[in-house]
């Protein structure tokens, strides 16, 4: 294996010298090159199927990627598409594997003295089976001796139970290890805003487009997410400092924590005594989001750096290899130090120079669409925009210490989309007027403002089937020229809903039910506040007490001023009613619409289900580019 590895590097030594002096180069394959270093074999079967027989991922799916760019796709999209394209196991190192190409997300296996230690299982437990078993087909069967969780996203513990059973984690056959927080975040996340995001993320990730020339070509971090069974086995051991080592399964293991960065709660892995650092979602083949399109809480791109240049100083003259959750290993540690230095300084560049321009007088939209990294940056593959961009990245910065507002007074104020939609369409001489403006921009080649006009046309009048027709060919051919995955499937994803309206979802999407079993009572209350609807309630007013045996808790939970707020054991005063039951048929009464006549109560029995009833379901399938 060193053997081939030194060639390797010498090989590449050639290929990355001859790419260092431009832009990105096409004839540079040293991506190429690591992506397909250590190939084994993949499944004989190139599709995974659940329980029901349902097809949860075809391994044949992105095969179209093996011609030529076509003129439907940005080339560089199309190279990053290729290089994740390829699925199978992967030996990193000896001891050390990856299963590729079977999620967004990567699984990898490490050999210990009795079984697998697994570091992140994937998105859902099908797929996660599927590599386990490709595993043990080609290196020999041994059972999962531990997992670890690099950090808090689905995509990174969602495969659990495909893995191992509660089970045998319970009797302390299998160790789960996680960061610090872990648990907490892993759970919040989709529960508040879940529904919105959910919904958003039909659009980043292209959920109901086909996979094709004209359509999803991957999400620029992996291929996509899988729409398997997520579940979640909640840690075993916490990593709570960095520095901490554990002997996991007789292999030496160090951990630097990272919260803050991609994710609230995560940590880096260095394996000493084979040099090999995983960073995580730290670091990886593409610029990644500081504010994700589908909606979530700004992450901080001076950290995110600062933990970067931390790695550096802790692992850079230690590491021989670089692996992470997504894309593909890196190898030699002059390889590594320089994509460590400039990915760092990517995202320091992206703070500081928005910062910089903010300070000037700047908007948010003005410095996305001036910013830019130094050449000597933008020149490296894994600094494109194929996941996050810094235009987006931008304006999330811009975001984190401003807010939404840029401080002119017009914007204190504005008019809702379709009003303001509705007075410019008349202002600019009526609908025919602003479409033949829209169209002439059209067939200049300005997309921007063609599109810019249409949508007013839209959300002036959602009927206008030649302005949606026109909107969405606009999204369409922007689609056709983003290097960005996201801004591909997200323009795409408008073009479907202007010709064929709004796709219903499938499945629970956030409610996954090891998650709301792992949902703090606190949490789930928050939930119900939010569902609280003012119109429903007007003056009414209640208090009543959930006790949950169960869980040995109480909570006084009140409605007063259309506010839901809630005290746990409380000490004085008296509820209106008090309801005793497992924590299971409250979720069940509450979340799912159960009766509560069969609830155990005192006092007022009708209590409960007027608080119930104020209470309004999301809604899921909200439409995005039209009213």
């Amino acid at each position: 294996m060193k053997t081939l590895i030194a060639g390797l590097w010498a090989a590449l030594a050639l290929a990355g010298a001859a790419s260092a002096a431009a832009a990105p180069d096409y004839n540079d394959r040293r991506d190429y090159a690591f992506a397909d270093f250590g190939f084994l074999g993949t499944r004989a079967d190139p599709k995974i199927l659940g329980a029901g027989g349902n097809l949860v991922w075809d391994l044949n799916a992105y095969d179209f990627l093996k011609g030529p760019a076509p003129a439907s796709v940005n080339p560089s999209l199309w190279r990053q598409s290729q290089l994740l394209a390829r699925h199978g196991l992967f030996e990193v190192t000896k001891g050390v594997w990856q299963v590729r190409g079977f999620d967004i997300s990567n699984a990898t296996f490490i050999a210990g003295k009795t079984g697998w230690i697994v570091i992140d299982p994937l998105t859902s437990s099908e797929v996660a089976k599927a590599a386990l078993d490709l595993a043990n087909e080609k290196l020999g069967a041994r059972p999962v001796a531990a997992l670890i969780y690099t950090h808090s996203h689905g995509d990174h513990f969602g495969g659990a139970r495909g893995m191992v059973t509660q089970a045998d984690v319970d009797a302390g056959k299998v160790k789960v290890i996680a960061p610090s927080g872990f648990l907490e975040h892993a759970v919040s996340e989709n529960v508040i805003a879940g529904p919105a995001m959910t919904r958003r993320a039909t659009y980043q990730f292209g959920t109901f487009l086909p996979k094709g020339v004209t359509g999803q070509v991957s999400a620029g971090i992996g291929l996509a997410v899988s729409p398997g069974t997520m579940t979640l086995i909640p840690p075993t051991v916490e990593i709570t400092r960095t520095g901490q080592e554990l002997v996991v399964d007789g292999v030496r293991m160090q951990f630097q924590m990272t919260p803050g960065t991609e994710a609230p709660s995560e940590m880096n892995i260095y394996l000493p005594d084979l040099k090999v650092l995983d960073l995580a979602e730290n670091a990886n083949p593409t610029m990644h989001n500081v504010l994700t399109p589908r909606g979530a809480l700004v992450r901080d791109a001076k950290e995110w750096a600062a933990y970067l240049s931390e790695s550096i100083r802790l692992y850079g003259d230690k590491s021989d290899i670089l692996m992470t959750s997504h894309g593909w290993p890196r190898f030699g540690q002059a390889v590594i130090g320089d994509y460590l230095a400039k990915h760092r300084d990517a995202y320091k560049y992206l703070h500081d120079q928005t910062v910089r321009l903010m300070n000037e007088g700047l908007t948010g939209s003005e410095i996305a669409n001036r910013i830019k990294l130094p050449e000597a940056l933008d020149r490296e593959w894994y600094n494109r925009g194929y996941y996050g961009s810094m235009s987006f990245n931008s304006r999330a910065v811009y975001q984190r210490y401003m807010g939404w507002y840029d401080a002119n007074p017009v914007n204190l104020a504005p008019l809702e989309p379709a009003d303001e939609a509705a007075r410019y369409v008349a202002m600019m001489g009526g609908p025919a007027s602003v479409l033949a403006a829209a169209q002439s921009a059209f067939d200049k080649g300005d997309d921007r403002w063609a599109g810019a006009l249409a949508n007013r046309l839209v959300f002036a009048d959602a009927a206008n089937q030649p302005a949606r027709d026109l909107l969405a060919r606009t999204y369409e051919r922007q689609a056709a020229g983003a290097e960005s995955s996201l801004w591909r499937n997200i323009y795409l994803a408008g073009a479907q809903e202007l010709r064929v309206g709004v796709r219903p979802a499938a499945g629970p999407g956030a409610a996954a039910l090891d998650l709301v079993r792992n949902t703090s009572t606190t949490m789930l209350l928050d939930l119900l506040a939010v569902r609280l609807d003012p119109d429903k309630v007007k003056d009414g007013a209640v208090s009543v007490d959930l006790v949950f045996p169960d869980r040995k808790e109480r909570f006084r939970v009140s409605v007063r001023n259309s506010v839901l707020t809630y005290e746990a054991d409380p000490k004085t005063g008296k509820a209106a009613g008090v309801f005793t039951m497992p924590r299971a048929q409250f979720l069940a009464v509450a979340l799912v619409g159960q009766p509560t006549s069969g609830v155990a109560s005192e006092g007022d029995a009708g209590a409960l289900a007027r608080m119930l009833g104020w209470l309004t379901a999301p809604t899921p399938n909200f439409a995005i580019v039209t009213p």
